[in-house]
């Protein structure tokens, strides 16, 4: 097994159904770009939708199919990636329940979005044990892929952090062995002399100087080695940082872009606020919803000039429209010489010509839904091998083992 956990990605979305343009935008034209760059796990996370769901769970199951049809339909390929739903693989549960025995309470209850969500969803009932752990089962489903990358958006950022402080602990707590310090030596040895000096070289430069480059190059290093083990591996990462093994890696956050998607009335694209134009959206109702987009308040009649700046149709345009069809529209809107139906027919246009393919192909998934509940079915079994290969690892860790 290779430890090296800084090319695997992990993410996932709650079921909320049928996904709309700011997802596309915001999301999946990422993780489409991540699976030939990386090994990508993208997971439906249903587990977490029961955080705030858990009084009404019918809409959940049908959510989940919506939405990987529309996973598959924007181009996250079952061949590059491994897609799967979160409750289909119980080691995340388990993962999450002994990660929770070393857990400090008052880390959970510092999570800034914590007590944004009570706020921001009074109505509920959110005084739940779930709902308070839900940032550790959100640990335990990167943790358990060793995933060494976790992209998310500048307000998540918090969680990844606390998935570091959680690995950090488990490992201090779990990774230390009588003699680790000898043993890690006698594991430097096997590397040969010239790799041995170089390991050593890099430790101290790191240690010392707090060189990242180093340690990084240093951590490359172990992981090229072919003639150790796995121990002895975890051994000479941990030596790098102080005197534990390197159970649970940390992973870092990949920071992704905030979306430039609007919805169509200027506000983020969003369900809650009814503003969003679906991926399988019918073209008549997307051409509706474009041409009764709101304007420039200042065009009351065809011959007021405007100010693009000012409408969310220019919004659209940013996204959708070429150079020269954007100076058409600044020029044009400005001198009055373009009415605004004319401005957004070729945002009309642009957005029915992204969604074609998208809907074609999600059609194939409809009309087979079997091959739908293939593909799921084999990304869960894939994904849940790797999570046994490392719950049997934090088991024997945690002297769990039974024989």
């Amino acid at each position: 097994m290779n430890l090296s956990s800084s090319q695997r990605v992990l993410s996932g979305m709650r079921p909320t159904g049928a996904l709309h343009l700011g997802h596309l935008h915001g999301v999946l034209k990422n993780w489409v770009k991540l699976q030939y760059e990386h090994r990508c796990f993208f997971f439906v996370a249903d587990w977490h939708a029961l955080t705030t769901l858990y009084d009404d769970t019918s809409k959940i199951s049908p959510s989940v199919w919506e939405m990987l049809i529309d996973w598959l339909a924007v181009g996250i390929n079952p061949s590059e990636s491994t897609l799967f739903i979160q409750s289909k693989v119980p080691e995340h549960a388990e993962l999450h329940l002994l990660l929770s025995m070393s857990t400090p309470l008052s880390w959970l209850e510092r999570i800034p979005t914590y007590k944004d969500q009570q706020q921001k969803l009074k109505d509920k009932d959110l005084s739940t044990y779930g709902f308070l752990g839900y940032p550790l089962l959100q640990s335990a489903d990167i943790l358990i892929y060793k995933a060494g990358l976790v992209p998310v958006g500048e307000d998540q950022v918090a969680h990844v952090e606390i998935t570091r402080e959680v690995a950090r602990r488990f490992n201090y707590i779990y990774g230390r062995e009588k003699n680790f310090e000898k043993k890690a030596l006698d594991a430097a040895k096997k590397m040969g002399k010239k790799n041995k000096k170089l390991y050593q070289e890099l430790r101290k430069r790191y240690q010392e100087q707090g060189d990242d480059e180093a340690l990084e190059t240093a951590r490359a290093l172990v992981e090229s080695q072919q003639n150790i083990n796995l121990g002895d591996k975890k051994r000479l990462l941990g030596y790098l940082d102080g005197d534990t093994k390197i159970i649970l890696p940390e992973p870092d956050s990949l920071l992704t872009p905030m979306s430039k998607m609007p919805g169509i009335d200027g506000q983020k694209m969003s369900k809650s606020y009814n503003n969003t134009i679906a991926l399988r959206e019918p073209p008549s109702s997307v051409e509706q919803k474009i041409r009764t987009m709101p304007t420039d308040p200042a065009r009351v009649r065809r011959t007021d000039p405007g100010d693009p700046k000012k409408c969310p149709v220019w919004d659209f345009h940013k996204i959708y429209s070429d150079d020269d069809t954007r100076t058409w529209v600044q020029n044009g809107c400005k001198s009055a010489d373009i009415g605004c139906i004319e401005c957004k027919q070729p945002v009309i246009e642009g957005v029915l010509a992204e969604l074609k393919p998208i809907q074609e192909r999600a059609q194939q998934y409809i009309e087979d839904p079997d091959a739908l509940r293939s593909i799921m079915n084999e990304g869960c079994e894939n994904a849940r091998a790797v999570a046994r290969e490392t719950l049997d690892e934090v088991r024997q860790a945690m002297g769990l083992v039974y024989r």
